[in-house]
C-alpha cells in the first residue's frame, strides 16, 4: 500500500451531510453502521430505533422500484403486429405431444373361469334348439292360416265362376235347341218344288237360322288357383284334372262357333241379299217383323243351293249344341268337386 491509503484510512471517517445527498440510501446505511462505532453506546441505544426504520424505507423503496421493472407497461401494439401476431402458427400439445408425459396402461386382472359341467352346455344347446323349433313352428303355423284363407277365397270366388257359367250354359242350350228346330224346318221346307214354298215362312227360317250363341266363360278364378297351384290345398287335390278338362271342351266350343259363323257368312248372307228385297230383310230379322212372300230373282236352282248349304248349317250347329251340354256337364262336376272337397257353400 502507498504512503496516502495508509494516511487515508487512518483518518476518521467524517460525516459528509452535503455529499450524501447523491449516494443512494443504502451507503447512508453503511455510514451509520461506521459512524456508531465510535459513539458512545448510549448514543447507539437511542440511535438503533432510527436506523431500522430508515432500513425498512430503503428495502421497500427498492422492492417497488423491482416490481416497476416487472411490471413495466408495454406500449400498444398496432393492427399489423397483431394481425402478425395472430398469424403465427401455434403448436399445441395435442399435435406435438410432449414425450415426458407417461401413458397409462390398464392391465386386465387375470380371471380365473371355471369350466363349466357339461350339464349346462347340454342345456344351453337344448335352449336355443327350442326357442328355433318354435319359431319355425309358429312360422308354419302363420303361413298355413294365410293360405288356407288365400285357398278359401279362391274356391268360394271359382264357385261364383262356375255357378254363373252353368247359368249361362243353360240359357245357351235352350235356345241354340230352337236354332236346330229352325234349321230342320228349313231344310224340309227346301224339299218341295219351289210352287209349293210359302216364301213368308221361309224368309223367316232363314233369319232364325241366322243366328248363335256364343258362350264367355268367367276364368278369373281358375287362372288364380292355377298360379297359386303350390299352395298345400291345391297340390294334392283333382283340380287340375277338372280344369284341363273344362278348358278342352271350352276350346271344342269356341271352335265349332267359330266355324258356323264362317258358314253363316258363306252361305245364308248371299242368299238373303240376292233374293230378300230390303223391307223384307229387316222384317224378317225382327222378331216382331212380317216379310211379304215378294222375293227377287229367285230360282229352283237357288233353293237346291240353299239345301245343300243348310246341310253343313245343320251340323255345326248340332256340334255346337253337343259342345255346350258337355261344357256344362264339365262346370257341374266341377262346381260339385269344389263344394265337397273344401266345404264351400254353393248357396
Amino acid at each position: 500500500m502507498s504512503e496516502n491509503d495508509q494516511q487515508n484510512n487512518d483518518k476518521p471517517a467524517k460525516k459528509n451531510t452535503a455529499g450524501s445527498k447523491g449516494r443512494p440510501r443504502g451507503g447512508q446505511k453503511l455510514l451509520g453502521e461506521v459512524n456508531a462505532a465510535d459513539k458512545p453506546e448510549e448514543e447507539l441505544k437511542t440511535k438503533r430505533p432510527k436506523q431500522k426504520a430508515a432500513s425498512g424505507i430503503n428495502k421497500a423503496s427498492n422492492e417497488v422500484a423491482h416490481g416497476y421493472s416487472k411490471f413495466k407497461i408495454e406500449s400498444p401494439k398496432s393492427e399489423t403486429d397483431l394481425s402478425k401476431s395472430e398469424i403465427k402458427p401455434q403448436t399445441s400439445e395435442i399435435e406435438h405431444p410432449k414425450s415426458e408425459i407417461p401413458m397409462e396402461v390398464h392391465h386386465h386382472p387375470d380371471l380365473e373361469h371355471k369350466p363349466k359341467p357339461i350339464k349346462e352346455y347340454l342345456l344351453e344347446g337344448f335352449m336355443i334348439f327350442i326357442a328355433v323349433m318354435m319359431g319355425f313352428v309358429a312360422e308354419n303355423i302363420r303361413e298355413a292360416i294365410d293360405n288356407s284363407d288365400q285357398a278359401k277365397h279362391l274356391t268360394e270366388q271359382l264357385v261364383h265362376d262356375l255357378r254363373a257359367d252353368t247359368a249361362q250354359l243353360n240359357y245357351i242350350n235352350s235356345n241354340e235347341g230352337l236354332i236346330v228346330k229352325y234349321n230342320d224346318t228349313l231344310f224340309n221346307m227346301l224339299q218341295q218344288p219351289m210352287a209349293k214354298i210359302d216364301t213368308r215362312h221361309l224368309q223367316k227360317m232363314v233369319a232364325n237360322s241366322h243366328s248363335m250363341w256364343l258362350f264367355h266363360p268367367s276364368a278369373g278364378a281358375i287362372a288364380a288357383i292355377k298360379n297359386q297351384l303350390h299352395l298345400k290345398q291345391f297340390t294334392n287335390s283333382e283340380l287340375i284334372n277338372y280344369f284341363s278338362k273344362y278348358e278342352r271342351h271350352i276350346e271344342l266350343l269356341h271352335i265349332a262357333q267359330d266355324i258356323n259363323l264362317q258358314y253363316q257368312r258363306t252361305y245364308l248372307d248371299p242368299f238373303t241379299t240376292q233374293h230378300f228385297t230390303p223391307a223384307n230383310l229387316v222384317a224378317a230379322f225382327d222378331n216382331a217383323g212380317h216379310p211379304t212372300a215378294q222375293m227377287r230373282n229367285l230360282t229352283q236352282p237357288d233353293l237346291d243351293q240353299l239345301a245343300t248349304d243348310m246341310v253343313m248349317i245343320r251340323l255345326i250347329t248340332r256340334e255346337m249344341v253337343t259342345d255346350n251340354r258337355m261344357v256344362k256337364a264339365d262346370a257341374v262336376d266341377l262346381l260339385q268337386y269344389v263344394k265337397k272337397q273344401y266345404g264351400v257353400d254353393g248357396e
